[in-house]
Order: structure tokens, then sequence, then C-alpha cells
């Protein structure tokens, strides 16, 4: 499963960046959509090899949880890290303009981070709801307690993730050298 999920990881990076370079080197629009298109395809063959794998009678393992975290980040960044390496090809390749930069100061920073938190937030929630379609579909939670084991220490990160991200609209960092 772990080699699953790594595949997949590469599959993705390796569909956006196929797509990007057919948009903005070969200038073919539509093939490039389809790539595109393809990338969260790369999702739902992870999701369908953990359901038919949990459903054959495999053990359930911390590698399933980690398929739906991997699920979860993909739903809840996945927009965001195509537009990010979209405005660097475009910028590269195509004389679009530069990449925007995250705001680093001030309420911008804060508001930003914030919003960072809750797209953390959307992943965690959506890897328990994948985690819950894997413990019915096994139909056996006491045999899918250890899907459940990446939670845990997800949820520690994600609590200081909250303390960092929000103490900066308690305290926004300052511009230097004023």
């Amino acid at each position: 499963m772990i080699f699953l999920i790594v595949g997949c990881e590469i599959g993705f990076w390796a569909l956006l960046v196929a797509g990007l370079a057919v948009r903005y080197l070969l200038r073919a629009r539509r093939l490039s959509n389809v790539l595109l298109v393809s990338v969260p395809m790369v999702d739902v063959v992870l999701l369908a090899a953990s359901v038919v794998d949990l459903r054959s009678g495999a053990p359930a393992s911390p590698a399933h949880g980690l398929a739906a975290i991997y699920i979860g980040v993909s739903v809840a960044f996945g927009h965001q890290m195509i537009g990010w390496a979209d405005q660097r090809f475009a910028h590269r390749f195509a004389g679009g303009p530069a990449p925007v930069k995250a705001p680093r100061t001030g309420p911008a920073h804060a508001a930003y981070e914030r919003g960072q938190w809750l797209r953390h937030l959307l992943a965690y929630i959506v890897a328990a709801a994948v985690l819950g379609v894997f413990t019915l579909l096994v139909g056996d939670a006491h045999r899918t307690l250890k899907l459940w084991s990446v939670m845990a220490p997800w949820a520690l990160i994600l609590a200081i993730d909250f303390v960092i991200s929000f103490s900066y609209t308690i305290a926004p960092r300052k511009r230097r050298g004023i």
C-alpha cells in the first residue's frame, strides 16, 4: 500500500507537470486539459485500490490510514498546489506575470494563515470521512482500528498548527526594519 501511495504522489506531480508542459511549451490546450483533468483521477485510483485491498481481506493498516490522509490533503490543498505550479509555469515559459507570493506580514498574513489552517482542518475532516467509509465497507470496526491510528498524531499536529496560525491574528508579524 505504501508503494501505491508513493506511486500516486509521483503520478500526481507527473500528470501536473506534463499537463503544464504541454500547455505552455507545446501550446496544446486540449491535451493539456485532458492531462490536468486526469490529476484528480490519481485520488480515485488510490481510493479504489484501498477499498479493494480492504474488501479482499487484507489486514487494515496505518498504510490505509495514510491513503486517507493523502486523499484528504489532495482534496483540501490540490487545487492550490495546481494553481501554484501553473503560476510558475506561466511565468517561466509563457511570459506570464510573476507568481503571487503569500503575504508575509500584517493582517493579510494572519488571514492567509487562518485560511491555510482551515484547509488543514478540511483535509483532516475528509481523511476522517474516508476512514469512516473504509470502516463501513469492511464492516468490522475492530478490524479497522489500525486505520484510525494515524488520526491521533495528526490531531496533535492540527492543534499545533491552529496555535501557530491563529497566533498571527493576536500578534501579527511586523515588517523588519520598521
